[in-house]
């Protein structure tokens, strides 16, 4: 993302970004420019029409407006992690309570991270990492496909991440393949996930397999259960797999079904992205605890920068046990609760909607506790009548670059891209 600071003498920059999305109902999205746009990518003139006919509420129709500061401050947080997470005290503490595969480390870094926020007025909360973060291929046209709207809306800032998405994804795949010690390009890329063409975001795999096979790599959609590994060589449908690009929610490879890509892994016959040791270093829940914990700050050694970004920018974060458990109940309506492995908010529970019975499975299961840090709002409209959705915003990053940003616009107490009026929306900086 483009960090220039852009002024505007009308109305202080906060308060531009949120009267915009108080009141801007501008429909932003040209359905016609996306449609053609994947028709393009895909060759496939159907591809779009069944997006969106199965899929009615993936994308808004309007944006997200965020001011250049909060933007900065997101990118301040994205970069005290990615610092942090090189210093070997921090890694040992993060690999103590990580799965044994872990500690192998192959070299790729992991594409795709996935930083989520909560935008509050004093400033952006982080609220997650996640390691194989969906979406970027659907919204990379999606930022391509808007028109401009009111006065005081400014340029989209993520046109240019969007119009450079291409060259910077395929350079950061090529990036992961040289870690591992890899020269020239992969000549066969897997997107690999268990039963993918049930999940809700297939359309991005086809999307992915389109994407390699533009730039001269043959790409196929696999399932992670259908994966054969013999003589050094893991292999799928009719052929070898160099590359893997994992969008599985068994983040260690733990399953019996993955044992073969677990196998390959280990042996270094192929280059599997993101891996294990990424989701470790970064998207383990319990990482919170020690990046929302001044006192572990000290013990890492983090310089003082990053403790001042970390300590307005990360929510505390603490691990729930059955010592605290009791306390933990007392606050839980300022608390949001969400499993140590979890993915995609599942099983993540807001404080003050937990039950007793849902409480029971929290204090028995591997849980933190994180402070509640509020959604922000996008008022659109939904059949002529205006509605209030909640709204966080993501950075997609690659070794700690931004190759986008997107919000996704929501009701209820998760992100879940089934709104009416919601879905992935792009992000303009004003």
């Amino acid at each position: 993302m483009n960090e220039q600071e852009e002024t505007h003498t009308a109305i202080p920059n906060e308060a531009a970004s949120d009267r915009l999305n108080r009141s801007c109902f501008c429909i932003t999205l040209d359905r016609q420019v996306l449609g053609r746009a994947f028709e393009r990518e895909t060759g496939d003139a159907a591809f779009s029409a069944t997006l969106l006919k199965t899929r009615p509420h993936l994308f808004s129709n309007v944006a997200i407006f965020a001011s250049t500061q909060m933007v900065k401050q997101m990118l301040a947080v994205v970069r005290a992690i990615e610092t942090i997470s090189g210093l070997p005290a921090y890694r040992d503490a993060v690999l103590a309570w990580a799965p044994e595969v872990a500690r192998y480390d192959p070299g790729p870094v992991g594409v795709f991270m996935g930083y989520d926020f909560h935008i509050e007025a004093d400033g952006p909360k982080l609220i997650e990492v996640n390691t194989n973060a969906g979406g970027a291929f659907l919204i990379a046209p999606l930022a391509r496909a808007q028109r401009s709207c009111c006065q005081d809306a400014g340029q989209s800032r993520g046109r240019t991440d969007a119009d450079q998405f291409e060259s910077a994804v395929l350079q950061m795949f090529q990036s992961e393949w040289s870690r591992q010690g890899r020269s020239g390009s992969p000549r066969r890329v897997a997107i690999v996930d268990d039963d993918p063409e049930a999940q809700y975001l297939y359309p991005e795999f086809v999307l992915a397999q389109r994407f390699f096979e533009r730039h001269g790599i043959e790409a196929v959609v696999a399932d992670g259960r259908h994966l054969l590994y013999d003589q050094g060589t893991l292999q799928v449908g009719s052929g070898p797999i160099d590359l893997v690009y994992n969008r599985l929610v068994d983040f260690a490879l733990a399953q019996p079904e993955h044992a073969a890509l677990k196998s390959a892994y280990l042996d270094g016959a192929v280059v599997v992205t993101p891996n294990p040791r990424a989701h470790a270093l970064f998207a383990d829940k319990r990482n919170l605890t020690l990046l929302s914990d001044p006192e572990q700050f000290r013990l890492f050694g983090v310089g003082p920068e990053e403790v001042q970004v970390l300590a307005t920018g990360v929510p505390r974060t603490i691990t729930v046990t059955p010592g605290n458990a009791d306390e933990l109940w007392t606050k839980r309506k300022r608390l949001f609760f969400k499993p140590a492995g979890g993915h995609g908010s599942k099983a993540a529970y807001r404080g003050n909607k937990l039950t007793r019975s849902v409480w029971a499975q929290i204090t028995t299961g591997s849980y933190v506790a994180q402070a509640f840090a509020a959604p922000g709002e996008r008022a659109v409209l939904v059949d002529q009548s205006s509605e209030f959705l909640k709204a966080d915003i993501r950075l997609y990053t690659y070794a700690g670059g931004v190759l986008l940003a997107a919000a996704r616009l929501y009701q209820g107490q998760t992100t879940n891209l089934r709104t009416p009026g919601g879905g992935f929306a792009p992000v303009f900086q004003v």
